[in-house]
Parts: structure tokens; C-alpha cells; sequence
């Protein structure tokens, strides 16, 4: 039997957000662990600059341009999806399926799969207090494919406890589902911080809350600084930097004395856990999964209340001795969420599956016989 160190991968992913980010660290490392790693995009090609992000791994990408399943309710393109995927599976004949989004669960695979539920539009919807759309007929659809989903996998994991309780409780899984917390390289020790107030997130997701920093922002003796798109002009008190490169990201995180999430949902965060690694001191929205993660590591907020943001800021701003210790406690606790931690919970996780498969079919080889 294989070890999950040398084991074929078809991983998939898409270029929207942390699951891209996600996705290169876990599919790089698997590979330089002496796995045969597949990773197939979903959604938008991805960038130079993340493409990037793969360095001179031995990781294979195939790019699909299939139909993100949350830009797809409907389920138009799962017949595409359907012939594209089984089309890859027999070109690498993977030992692993891992997925890295709902709907192909559902697909025939021949391997065994391991679905990994990053976020969900149920999920986000109750956490912004958004959801009667969610009657509408198309998104009935998605939310019995994604119930679905869970159902037909071998495996399913979260990346937080918090999360993994949420979707229990929506879709009822018949399995209960494994937590492996996402992780990052270990970075060079943090810089000499500036007076910085630094924050990331796209400003037309609700779930961001970006508002809220813009809200506190008046008034504040340090400058503030937002990376990520946006669809409108931004608010006023704010420096919006726009798009940045995985790498820019993390330069400025480098620089930043505090980094703010005032998100209203957040399955993991990898933001925050890079500007912890930088040594950033977090101030955070008190939402279960950050409670979670980083209690006692970062200071919590109601995410509705700006002016209690406003007046940690200024606290912070003044008080040197405890943004320091902050900073210390943020970046200590980082060093919890390594990627090798990860890397080896994942490759546990397929040598389980492919000894169960084995076995599996020993069982139905000696049924036949008799």
C-alpha cells in the first residue's frame, strides 16, 4: 500500500481568495514530501503572480475554466464538469482525489475523495443575517448538492471546529467530518514594525465587513491601509492599495504594526494567520471561529460596534508595551498552525482512506470467491 509521502493527487482549486493560497503551500509541500501532485483550477485562470506562488514545486497544474460551483447554483455545468474531471482522473490515475469545493463530490470518481469545505453560501448568508434568498429555487438546488456532496464523500474536513459545527448543523451529514487547521511555511522573523493599521478583504463581500474599519478609521493617529478589489470607491479615512500579489501581501504585513479583521464570517482566516507570522498585533472580530484560534493571542471586538474599534486603535497606537506583547503573542501562536502539521494531518487522513479501500475490496474479492 502507498504512503500518503508518495502517493498520486488530483487536488482541485480555484484562484478566488485563500482556497488559491491554501491549495499551492498544501499541494507543494505534498509534493516535496515525494507525493505526484495534479492541481486543476477551477473558475479564472490564475495570475502570473500566482502562479507564481508555486515556486519550482513538482506540482502539476492543469487549468479547466470550469464553472465555480457558487457562481453556478443551478448545476448547469456539472455535465462538463463531469466529463472534464473524468477525464483528468483516467490521464493521472490519482490514488487521492482531494476537493477543494462541493459539487464534484457528487462526480463517479473511481478513487476515494477527501472534501474540504472552506466556506459555504449558507454559511456566510446566516452569518451576515442575509439569507431569505436563499428560498429561491436555484439555491435550494446548491444547498441539496452541497448536502449531497458531504453524503458521497469517503472524507469531509474543515479547517476549524467552528466551521465544521456550522455545517453540521445546516446540512446534517451522515459522517461527522475531520478538523485540520489550514497552515503556512515558517517566514523570516518579523521586521521593525511602522505605525501602520493594515487590513485585507474585498470590499463588496458582506461578510468582510471592511465598513467597519472604514467607520473607526476618522480620528485615528496612525494611517490605515486596505488591500483587496473592490467594485465602488472606497470610503473616505482609508488608503485602498487595490489588488495586491500574494508576495506584496505579505511585504506589507512585514511593515505593519497592527493588522484588523472585522469579518462577520470567517471559516479560518489564512489573512490573519500571516500577519500573525509577520508578527502583526491582531485585533479581531469576536466571532466563534477567531475565538477559537487566537484567544488570548489577539484583541476581539463586536464586529458591530466601530466605535469600540476605534478606541482598541487608539489604544494600541498609544501603548507600545502592550502592542509589543501583542505582537509577540500573535506571532508565538502562529508557529501552532504550521504547514508541516498540516501537510502530515492530510497525508494520515489518505493513508486511512486507501488502507479502508483496500481492505474494502479484499472484502468483495473474497465475497465473489465464496
Amino acid at each position: 500500500m502507498r504512503k500518503g509521502s508518495d502517493i498520486r493527487i488530483l487536488m482541485t482549486t480555484d484562484t478566488v481568495g485563500g482556497v488559491w493560497t491554501y491549495s499551492c503551500a498544501l499541494a507543494a509541500n505534498l509534493a516535496a514530501s515525494g507525493g505526484e501532485v495534479t492541481l486543476a483550477t477551477m473558475g479564472p485562470p490564475p495570475r502570473a503572480d500566482q502562479c507564481e506562488m508555486l515556486g519550482d514545486s513538482r506540482v502539476r497544474l492543469i487549468e479547466t475554466e470550469l464553472a465555480l460551483e457558487w457562481q453556478d447554483p443551478e448545476g448547469r455545468d456539472v455535465p462538463h464538469a463531469k466529463r472534464t474531471l473524468a477525464s483528468l482522473e483516467a490521464r493521472f490515475g490519482p490514488d487521492i482525489v482531494h476537493l477543494n469545493s462541493f459539487r464534484e463530490a457528487t462526480l463517479p470518481w473511481r478513487a476515494p475523495t477527501v472534501l474540504v469545505a472552506h466556506s459555504c453560501v449558507n454559511s456566510w448568508a446566516l452569518a451576515c443575517r442575509d439569507s431569505a434568498w436563499l428560498n429561491e429555487p436555484r439555491w435550494m438546488r446548491y444547498t441539496e448538492r452541497v448536502a449531497a456532496a458531504l453524503d458521497s464523500t469517503e472524507a469531509w474536513v474543515c479547517p476549524s471546529q467552528s466551521f465544521h459545527d456550522g455545517i453540521v448543523e445546516i446540512y446534517q451529514p451522515r459522517s461527522p467530518g475531520a478538523v485540520i487547521w489550514n497552515g503556512i511555511g515558517a517566514g523570516a522573523p518579523p521586521n521593525r514594525k511602522r505605525e501602520l493599521i493594515f487590513a485585507a478583504g474585498r470590499l463588496w463581500d458582506r461578510a468582510k465587513n471592511i465598513e467597519a474599519l472604514a467607520a473607526a478609521a476618522p480620528g485615528l493617529d496612525w494611517p490605515v491601509e486596505i488591500a483587496g478589489p473592490t467594485d465602488r470607491n472606497p470610503p473616505a479615512g482609508i488608503t485602498w492599495l487595490g489588488p495586491l500579489s500574494h508576495g506584496a501581501l505579505c511585504d506589507h504585513l512585514q511593515h505593519a504594526a497592527i493588522f484588523v479583521s472585522p469579518a462577520l464570517y470567517e471559516p479560518f482566516g489564512l489573512s490573519v494567520l500571516e500577519a500573525a507570522a509577520a508578527g502583526c498585533a491582531l485585533v479581531l472580530s469576536d466571532i466563534p471561529t477567531f475565538r477559537e484560534l487566537w484567544s488570548g493571542a489577539a484583541r476581539l471586538f463586536d464586529p458591530s460596534d466601530s466605535q469600540a474599534l476605534h478606541r482598541i486603535l487608539i489604544e494600541l497606537s498609544a501603548d507600545e508595551r502592550e502592542r509589543t506583547r501583542l505582537q509577540r503573542a500573535a506571532y508565538e501562536h502562529s508557529l501552532s498552525y504550521s504547514l508541516a502539521r498540516t501537510t502530515s494531518a492530510y497525508q494520515t487522513l489518505y493513508e486511512g482512506l486507501l488502507a479502508s479501500t483496500r481492505t474494502t475490496t479484499q472484502a468483495k474479492q473474497i465475497e465473489v470467491r465464496a
